[in-house]
C-alpha cells in the first residue's frame, strides 16, 4: 500500500509554457537534487535552505540540461511530510523529460496518479476528505465550487464529521462497560438518554444531507437540458445563455440534428448545459437519430429547461413532454412572448403543478434571461443554502456513508424505544461510527484508498 522510495513526476499540464515544475517526495530527493544540480555559488543543499527558491542549472555529467530554479523542502513541513524537491525549469516537454529522466536514473521511481497527495492522507498531513477536495479544487469550475472546496481543504467538513463520532464513541464505551460489566456498580445510560444522544447526532448528519444535492451540484456542474419541438427557440436560448452565436438559428425546423454541450456559470452555479435536436416525428434518419439522443438526455438530466411558443397552441409532442416532466426538476419557459399569445397559462399551470417555474422570454428581443437565471439559482439553492457555507457534501461517497450512518442511527433509536439489549443497541451505533470514519478515511479500505488517489492526476 506504501511504497517508501522516492518519487518522481511532473506536476504543470503537458506541453508549452513559461515553467514547469517537476517535483521529487521521499528520503533521497535532496540527494538526488545534490548529484543533479549545480547553485551559482557551487554550495550544496542544506536544511538551511529549507523552502528557499536557488538558482542554478541542472547537469547530466558536464552537460547543461537546463537553467532553473529549485526549492528543497525538509520533512516534516512538507506537502508529504517528507523531504521534497521542486524543480522549476523552462515549460517545454524536453526539459521537463530529461530532468525526469535524469532524477529517475538517481534512484528515485515514477510516482503513481495522486500519489503525492496518497502519501500527504497516509503521513497524516490530510484526511480523506480534505484529500479528495485536492482535485476538487483543480477541477472547480466557478468560484463558489472552489470556495467549497477549499473549506474542505481546510476541514470545516471533517470537523463536523469527527464532532458526530467523538459524540457516539462516547455513547459506545459507556454501553460497553455496561456489557462487560453488568454486575459493577455502574451507572447506567436511560434507554431516553441514549435516544437523546442518537437523535442529536442523527439530526446533525441529516442536516449535512439535505444540503449535500447543492454541494454536489458546485462540484459537479448542473446536467441541464434544453427540450422542447423544432422552431420553438431552443438554439436562441443556448446562445443568450452563452453571450454568442454557439448554435445555428433559422426559420426552418430541425436545424439542430445533433448535441450540443457547454458550460457556463450561473450565480456560481456550474452549468452544464445540453442543446438537443426538436423532439417530434420524423421520417429524416439523421433528425431521427438526433431526437432519440434528445431523449436520452433529458431522461438524465438534473434539470430540464422546456422551452414552448408562446404564440401557438400546445400540440402533441407539447404534451407529451409535459406528462415526461411530472417528479423532475424543470423549468418552462414560454417564448416568443412578444407576439399575440395563444397558449392558456392557467390551464399550463393546472397541468403542469406548482412546483413547476413558468418564465416568459422574447429572445430575439433578449427578454427574460435575468429571470431564468434567477430561478436556475433558486432552484440549486433552494434558499436553504448560504453562499458561505463552509460544510457543504459534495462527494456521492460520503454522500452514501452518511446516509449508511442515518440510518443506522434510526436503527438505534427504534431499538431504543422498544429496549432492547445494549448488545444491539451497540452493533448500530458502531456502524454508524464507522460509515462516517469513511468520509475522514480512519475506517476505510485499502482497496478504496487506491481506488480514490488513482482518480488523481499525475503530479498530485
Amino acid at each position: 500500500m506504501f511504497r517508501e522510495d522516492t518519487i518522481v513526476a511532473i506536476s504543470t499540464p503537458p506541453g508549452e509554457g513559461a515553467i514547469g515544475i517537476v517535483r521529487m517526495s521521499g528520503e533521497l530527493s535532496v540527494e538526488i537534487a545534490n548529484k543533479i544540480f549545480v547553485q551559482k555559488n557551487r554550495a550544496s543543499i542544506t536544511t538551511e535552505d529549507h523552502r528557499r527558491m536557488l538558482y542554478g542549472h541542472v547537469y547530466r555529467e558536464s552537460s547543461v540540461v537546463d537553467e532553473v530554479l529549485l526549492v528543497p523542502m525538509f520533512a516534516p513541513g512538507t506537502y508529504t511530510r517528507e523531504d521534497m524537491v521542486e524543480v522549476h525549469c523552462h515549460g517545454g516537454i524536453v526539459p521537463m523529460t530529461e530532468i525526469v529522466k535524469l532524477i529517475l536514473e538517481n534512484g528515485a521511481s515514477m510516482a503513481e496518479p495522486g500519489e503525492f497527495t496518497k502519501r500527504a492522507f497516509l503521513n497524516g498531513r490530510l484526511d480523506l476528505a480534505q484529500a479528495e477536495s485536492i482535485m476538487d479544487l483543480i477541477q472547480a469550475k466557478t468560484p463558489q465550487g472552489f470556495n467549497v472546496a477549499y473549506n474542505q481543504l481546510e476541514g470545516h467538513l471533517s470537523r463536523k464529521v469527527d464532532a458526530v463520532r467523538a459524540a457516539l464513541l462516547a455513547a459506545m464505551a459507556q454501553l460497553e462497560v455496561c456489557i462487560d460489566y453488568p454486575e459493577e456498580d455502574i451507572e447506567e445510560m436511560t434507554y431516553a438518554e441514549m435516544t437523546s444522544r442518537f437523535t442529536a447526532a442523527e439530526k446533525s448528519i441529516s442536516e449535512l444531507l439535505k444540503k449535500s444535492e447543492t454541494g454536489r451540484i458546485l462540484r459537479d456542474g448542473l446536467s441541464t437540458v434544453i427540450v422542447g419541438k423544432p422552431n420553438v427557440g431552443k438554439s436562441s436560448l443556448l446562445n443568450a445563455l452563452l453571450r454568442e452565436s454557439r448554435a445555428i438559428v433559422t426559420d426552418i425546423p430541425g436545424t439542430t440534428r445533433d448535441i450540443i454541450e457547454e458550460t457556463l456559470n450561473i450565480r456560481g452555479v456550474p452549468i452544464k448545459l445540453v442543446d438537443t435536436a426538436g423532439i417530434r416525428e420524423t421520417d429524416d434518419l439523421v433528425e431521427k437519430l438526433g431526437v432519440e439522443r434528445s431523449k436520452a438526455f433529458f431522461n438524465s438530466a438534473d434539470l430540464v429547461v422546456f422551452v414552448l411558443n408562446a404564440a401557438e397552441a400546445l400540440s402533441e409532442e407539447d404534451e407529451k413532454i409535459m406528462g415526461y416532466l411530472r417528479g423532475r426538476r424543470a423549468i418552462v419557459l414560454l417564448n416568443k412572448s412578444d407576439l399575440a399569445p395563444v397558449i392558456d397559462e392557467v390551464n399550463l399551470r393546472e397541468s403542469l403543478g406548482e412546483h413547476v417555474p413558468i418564465v416568459k422570454t422574447s429572445l430575439i428581443q433578449e427578454e427574460g434571461i435575468q429571470e431564468l437565471e434567477d430561478e436556475i439559482a433558486k432552484m440549486v439553492y433552494g434558499g436553504e443554502v448560504s453562499l458561505s457555507e463552509r460544510s457543504l457534501v459534495t462527494n456521492l461517497r460520503h454522500q452514501d456513508a452518511l446516509r449508511r450512518a442515518a440510518k443506522s442511527l434510526s436503527e438505534a433509536v427504534e431499538s431504543c424505544r422498544v429496549n432492547m439489549p445494549y448488545d444491539f443497541l451497540q452493533v448500530d451505533v458502531k456502524n454508524a461510527y464507522e460509515a462516517l470514519g469513511e468520509i475522514t478515511g480512519e475506517t476505510v479500505e485499502n482497496d478504496l484508498i487506491t481506488k480514490i488517489f488513482s482518480q488523481f492526476c499525475l503530479g498530485k
